[in-house]
This record gives C-alpha cells, sequence and structure tokens, in this order.
C-alpha cells in the first residue's frame, strides 16, 4: 500500500503567513501576473514540454498502484505464474519510466528556471547601475543585495517547486478520482470525503508546530544576540570593566532556559503529530477495506480484492497532493511578496540617464562653470544655493568651509552623480547634462577621503582605470603619486595583495595608490576630496607632496582642511550654509575678518601649530604665516 505522502510535491506538516508577510501581502492583480508570466513567455517551448513531462510523470507514477491490483487479482489469486512475472516487470519498467521522465523534467525545469533568474539578475545588475547616488545614499545597502541575491534566487523556487507543484498534485489528484472511478464509484466517493478529513489534524498539528518554531527562532535570536554582544572584543571589555559577568550570564542562562523548553514542546508536538497522523493515514484504508468487503460478500458485487488493493493504493496517493495544494496559497502570497519586491526595483526610475541628444564633449579643457546653482537631496531642505563660480582651465580653486556647508555636493554635480535642482553646472564650456554620460565621467577624476580599493593586486586596482595600461604608464603614474617606493619595497611589487578594501595597506599607502589610479585615467579635470583629512602627519605629507605639483599641471579642484594645500590653489571659495560667502587669496580673506578668518583661526593655523609646524610648507611660507598672525601689514 502506497503511504500518504505518496506521489505528491509539498510536505504535509503545513506552512503559514507570518504576521509581517499577512500585514504585507501584495494585491494581486491581473497587470501583476502579466508581469510575471511575461519572463515565462521566452521559454513558452521548454515550458510547454515541461508540463507535458509533468502529465506523463504523474500518470506514469499511479500506474504502479493500478498494476497492483491485476497482479493480485490475474496472478497471484489466478495463479498465473507469466500473468504475474509480466506484471510485475510491467510495474517495474513504468516505475523506471516514471523516474527517468521526472530527471528530463527536473532538469528543463532547473534550466528554464536558471534562465529566467540569470534575466533577471542581469536586467537588475544593469538598472542599479543606472541609479544615481542618491538611491545609494538612501536605500539601505543590505536591502539592495538581498534584492538582488536572496529575492531573485526565490524565483527559481517558484519555478521549479510552485508551479509544478500545483500541476503535479492537480494531474495526480484527477487521474487518481478518473481511475477510482472507474472501479467502483461508491469507494471513490467514500475515499474523496475522507481526504479532506485528513488534512483537519495534519493543518492542526503543522500550526502548532509552526507556532513553537517561530517562537524558538525569536529566543535563538536573543541568544544569538547576547553572544554577539558580550563575547566580542569590545563587548567583553564593556561587560568586565563594568563588572556586568553576572547580569549577562543571568541573562543568556534565562534564555537558554526557555529554547530548551521550546525544543521539547517542538519534540513533543511532532511526536503527538505523527500518532495523529498515522491514526487518521490508518482510517481512510480500514473503512475502504469494510465497505469493499461488505459490497463483496452481501451484494454480489463485481468488485475483487485487487480493486479493493487498488483503491486503497490511490486514496494513499491523494493525500499528499491535497495537503500540497492546501498549502499553495501561502507559496503564491510569498511568490508575488518576492516578484512585487523585484519590480518595486525595477520601477525606480533612472534618475540620472543620457539626453536622447548627448553629445561628446569638444574639448577637454577641464574648465568649470556653476550658473546660479540650486540643489536639495530630499526637495525640502537646500543644500546649495544660487552657486555661481569659474574655474578655468589649467587653474585651481580651493573650496573650504564648516562642515555640512556642500562641499562635496558641489563636486558631486560635476560628474553627474546628482543633477542641478536649478541652474546649471558646465564642463568645458558644455552643459554637462547635455553631454554624453561616459565621456563626462572619464574626463573627471576624483581622490575622495574614503578610498576604496578592490580585493585584489596594487596592479589590477591601477588597472580598473585604464586596462590596457602599460607597465612604465602605471610605474610613471605609481612616482607622481609618491606611492612607488613603498610598492619597489614590497617582494611582489605591483602585483602586492591590497586586501579586501585596501585593508593590509595603511590609510596613507591606499590614498597614494587612489591619486596613482586617478593618474592613469588622465583626467582633464583633477579633484582632491579632503584626500588627507583622516590620516597621519607623515602621510598626509607624502600625499601633499603627490598633489602639488598635479596641482600645477592640470585643471583642479580642492576641498581640504589642510593649509598648504589651500595654499597652493590659485583662489580660494568659502562656501558656508550652501552659499559662496567669500573668494579670493588667502591673504585677502584673512585680513577680511569673515568666515575665511574664522576657519584659519580656528582650524588652520592650530592643525599648523599641532603638526609641529610641519605642513608642508615653506620655511619661507611658515614665517610669513606666523609673520601674518600678529602683523596685519605683512598683507
Amino acid at each position: 500500500m502506497a503511504g500518504p505522502g505518496g506521489g505528491g510535491r509539498g510536505g504535509m506538516g503545513g506552512r503559514y503567513l507570518t504576521e509581517e508577510e499577512k500585514k504585507s501581502q501584495p494585491k494581486i492583480t491581473g497587470a501583476l501576473l502579466r508581469r510575471v508570466f511575461s519572463y515565462l513567455t521566452p521559454y513558452w517551448k521548454q515550458l510547454l514540454l515541461v508540463v507535458l513531462l509533468i502529465a506523463v510523470s504523474s500518470v506514469f507514477g499511479l500506474m504502479p498502484s493500478i498494476l497492483t491490483g491485476r497482479i493480485i487479482d490475474e496472478g497471484l489469486i489466478g495463479r498465473n505464474m507469466s500473468a504475474l512475472i509480466r506484471l510485475i516487470l510491467l510495474s517495474l519498467a513504468v516505475t523506471f519510466g516514471s523516474s527517468l521522465i521526472g530527471v528530463a523534467e527536473t532538469y528543463l525545469n532547473t534550466w528554464i528556471a536558471e534562465h529566467i533568474t540569470y534575466d533577471m539578475r542581469g536586467k537588475m545588475y544593469r538598472h542599479l547601475q543606472q541609479m544615481s547616488q542618491r538611491f545609494f545614499t538612501t536605500n539601505n545597502q543590505g536591502d539592495i543585495i538581498t534584492r538582488m541575491t536572496s529575492d531573485i534566487a526565490g524565483v527559481q523556487s517558484i519555478i521549479t517547486s510552485t508551479l509544478t507543484s500545483i500541476l503535479s498534485n492537480s494531474i495526480t489528484l484527477i487521474v487518481a478520482m478518473i481511475a477510482m472511478y472507474r472501479k467502483n464509484w461508491v469507494l471513490a466517493t467514500i475515499g474523496i470525503i475522507i481526504v479532506p478529513l485528513f488534512t483537519i489534524p495534519t493543518r492542526r498539528a503543522g500550526k502548532t508546530r509552526w507556532d513553537i518554531t517561530r517562537e524558538a527562532q525569536e529566543t535563538s535570536d536573543e541568544i544569538n544576540g547576547i553572544l554577539n554582544e558580550t563575547l566580542s572584543v569590545s563587548g567583553q571589555l564593556l561587560v568586565k570593566l563594568f563588572g556586568k559577568e553576572e547580569r549577562e550570564y543571568q541573562k543568556y542562562d534565562g534564555a537558554n532556559a526557555r529554547m530548551v523548553k521550546l525544543n521539547i514542546r517542538e519534540r513533543m508536538a511532532g511526536r503527538w503529530f505523527i500518532m495523529i497522523l498515522h491514526t487518521f493515514t490508518s482510517i481512510g484504508p480500514m473503512l475502504l477495506y469494510l465497505v469493499g468487503g461488505i459490497l463483496m460478500m452481501k451484494y454480489d458485487s463485481n468488485l475483487t480484492v485487487g480493486d479493493i488493493t487498488v483503491l486503497v493504493a490511490l486514496l494513499g496517493r491523494m493525500y499528499g497532493p491535497v495537503n500540497s495544494l492546501l498549502n499553495i496559497q501561502v507559496d503564491w502570497i510569498r511568490s508575488m511578496a518576492m516578484f512585487t519586491r523585484i519590480f518595486e526595483y525595477f520601477d525606480m526610475p533612472v534618475e540620472i540617464q543620457n539626453a536622447p541628444d548627448a553629445v561628446r564633449m569638444p574639448s577637454a579643457d577641464g574648465s568649470v562653470e556653476f550658473r546660479n546653482v540650486d540643489f536639495s537631496y530630499d526637495g525640502d531642505r537646500q543644500i546649495l544655493k544660487d552657486v555661481s563660480f569659474t574655474l578655468e582651465s589649467g587653474r585651481s580653486v580651493a573650496i573650504v568651509g564648516p562642515s555640512g556647508s556642500g562641499k562635496s555636493t558641489m563636486i558631486n554635480l560635476i560628474p553627474r552623480l546628482y543633477d542641478v535642482g536649478a541652474g546649471c553646472v558646465l564642463f568645458g564650456g558644455t552643459d554637462v547634462r547635455k553631454i554624453d554620460l561616459a565621456d563626462l565621467r572619464s574626463h573627471v577624476g576624483i581622490v575622495s577621503q574614503e578610498t576604496y580599493l578592490f580585493n585584489g593586486t596594487i596592479r589590477e586596482n591601477l588597472l580598473y582605470a585604464k586596462e590596457d595600461a602599460t607597465e612604465e604608464e602605471m610605474i610613471e603614474a605609481c612616482k607622481k603619486a609618491n606611492i612607488y617606493d613603498f610598492i619597489e619595497r614590497q617582494e611582489t611589487g605591483l602585483d602586492t595583495m591590497v586586501g579586501n578594501r585596501g585593508l593590509k595597506l595603511s590609510g596613507g599607502e591606499k590614498q597614494r595608490i587612489s591619486i596613482a589610479r586617478v593618474l592613469l585615467k588622465d583626467p582633464a579635470l583633477l579633484i582632491f576630496d579632503e584626500a588627507t583629512s583622516a590620516l597621519d602627519s607623515i602621510s598626509k605629507a607624502k600625499i601633499q607632496e603627490a598633489i602639488e605639483p598635479l596641482i600645477q599641471s592640470r585643471t583642479s579642484i580642492l576641498i581640504a582642511h589642510r593649509l598648504s594645500t589651500i595654499l597652493a590653489a590659485d583662489e580660494i571659495l568659502v562656501l558656508k550654509d550652501g552659499q559662496i560667502v567669500e573668494r579670493g587669496t588667502h591673504e585677502k580673506l584673512v585680513r577680511a575678518g569673515g568666515t575665511y578668518t574664522e576657519l584659519y583661526e580656528t582650524q588652520f593655523s592650530k592643525a599648523l601649530v599641532g603638526s609641529g609646524g610641519d605642513d608642508g610648507i615653506s620655511e619661507e611660507g611658515k614665517a610669513f604665516l606666523f609673520a601674518s598672525d600678529t602683523d596685519p601689514e605683512a598683507y
């Protein structure tokens, strides 16, 4: 007799939606379904073949149960050895054929699922690559990665599990019902009435186990949280310094004890479930045997022992599909929720994109002009207000101002990481919104304070800027960036591994490699965004030695807290509350007694003294600066 779970796809324990899933159930509309199935359309031929294979496999899967009746009646009771052997071999052949078809179906099903997820991953990655910087600063990085990985990977289970489960279980039920009614309509009707009753204790026990499992998971999360907080280096130090060892142990012991009780309850709920399951799975066959026996003995029915055996076997094969189809609503809702989350990202507009008539830059002179530029990240708080200035080709400008005044925002508008709210930014005399994005960004090089290196070698990180760079070009860039001496001391030279995010290097070494990388790009405009702000004085000096000659050789914008960097610029712009409030040379601005004077007195000059006077400034420069503090005529 076939077991109660045979022939069906899907478990028997029942699946349930969490409270969060119930609240966020997607609204399933015709438009949503059409969009979902649009991803299946390119593979309709393969899908049609899968449906055919599922149908054949489902029919073949029931054949051994149907042949059992003939084996009993014709072979055993009829004492016909040749018929017995023939039917047994046929049953084995059908079983083997069903398994073989199942393998082909699984392969084809997986092939379709993999190609659909391949399409979706590619489309999602390309879409995300086109999103503006605003998207990545406002959305949680973990959520972005989850949509790219877990959510899209979940689409595979929808195709390989949910859809095939509906098809397979539906076909199995239909074929089993037809076969049962062909044998005896009375027993078939009794069997069909019994099957739904079987699912009641199954779903009840499944709900109980689900609730316990969910509570156990919450307790497990609590235990993991305690361990992560108290057994980390910093956490353990804090516990020791405040003498809270016993308090933390009591918290852990309480959660641990709750976990033990929940585990026992879950195991016992499982045992009760199995007991009820065995009881109900026995009731159905026994009832068919009883009614079948009465029909055979009392009413001289045409029923045979083999017929009753077939009906009992088919009844057993119906339990699994019925339970699986009852659970399909949960799988379906979760599947649609997954697609909805993916579509949310696909529907986010690409904020920064090429204009239909985008042009390549007519020249790469690096000149920059801001004309009455306004900018806001959220549409409410203005970050930049009516900013206007011109940077001629070959010149340099330093932008200074209090933290949060909008300095980094200004430079992000040039390569169109964001677009202006009002006004315009011109690069090489052309509005950046009219320049081909790739061409625009190829002429702008930015060295930021948050240096990012890929996990690879120094060579690989340099070649990211110029894939066909020669060894000589890389060495020359490294020399200009004042990092080649360090590379020469490494055993593997340019092939030295930098580690994840460059963690095998110091901050100064990473920063100088990033400068070399930008130099290989050979941009028309060089931008240094506080490139030395988080480094020690020695590293700052080395980077300063690299930066100053570069400023003299090409158009440059400098955002700096470092006085020597500011002094190297041709002009200084003072930004405050998103507006340019002062501009001019160092001497003129210090004498003006405004925002720049305040910055100089509270930040720049103290940094100079705090570094022992070594800020990369010549002795004459130092004498001039310190003299200017006490002698206004020095200007």
